[in-house]
């Protein structure tokens, strides 16, 4: 399912509909860094909408940026913390530490690349769901399926500085 247009709503806090996006250049940095090929869907989410929170409060998709500087501190963590053996039909705790972060939810469900494909780590679930071929894809399965939340329609994007994520 290819993105939809989302409709940009001002930030809660600075009230500006100000996008903080990637440049072509930063998706191929992180592709070259973290040796990932990223699908269409991502290099347009990234360069067309960027850092923020999509349907209300639920996903956000990191930034080329912060996707490169989480990635060794989610590996570290993923590998310290591992429940998710009843998702190893799935992908293996193997498979996965050879994935790529590339966002998460509100309820802190990873959203991960591995060989093109995107999964998800529930955080209150022992299962990885494979959650499609494209970002495009992924969300609509997060927004939809009523699996790790009950479904919903809004899809409203809201910008955020990346700085945020300092904080």
């Amino acid at each position: 399912m290819p993105l939809e247009n989302y409709t940009i709503i001002p930030n809660v806090n600075t009230n500006s509909t100000q996008r903080f996006t990637a440049t072509p250049a930063d998706i191929i940095s992180m592709e070259k860094m973290l040796n990932i090929t990223t699908d269409e869907d991502y290099k347009t989410y990234v360069t067309t909408y960027g850092c923020g929170i999509l349907g209300g409060t639920y996903i956000r998709v990191y930034l080329p940026q912060v996707a490169t500087a989480l990635q060794k501190e989610w590996l570290e963590r993923i590998t310290q913390y591992w429940f998710w053996d009843e998702g190893k039909e799935i992908l293996t705790k193997e498979q996965v530490l050879q994935s790529v972060v590339l966002g998460d939810t509100l309820d802190g469900d990873e959203i991960i690349s591995y060989h093109q494909q995107y999964y998800v780590l529930p955080r209150h679930q022992e299962m990885i769901y494979k959650i499609g071929d494209t970002l495009g894809d992924a969300i609509s399965w997060l927004c939809n399926t009523g699996i790790l939340t009950e479904a919903f329609e809004e899809r409203e994007f809201e910008p955020f500085d990346p700085a945020d994520y300092q904080q």
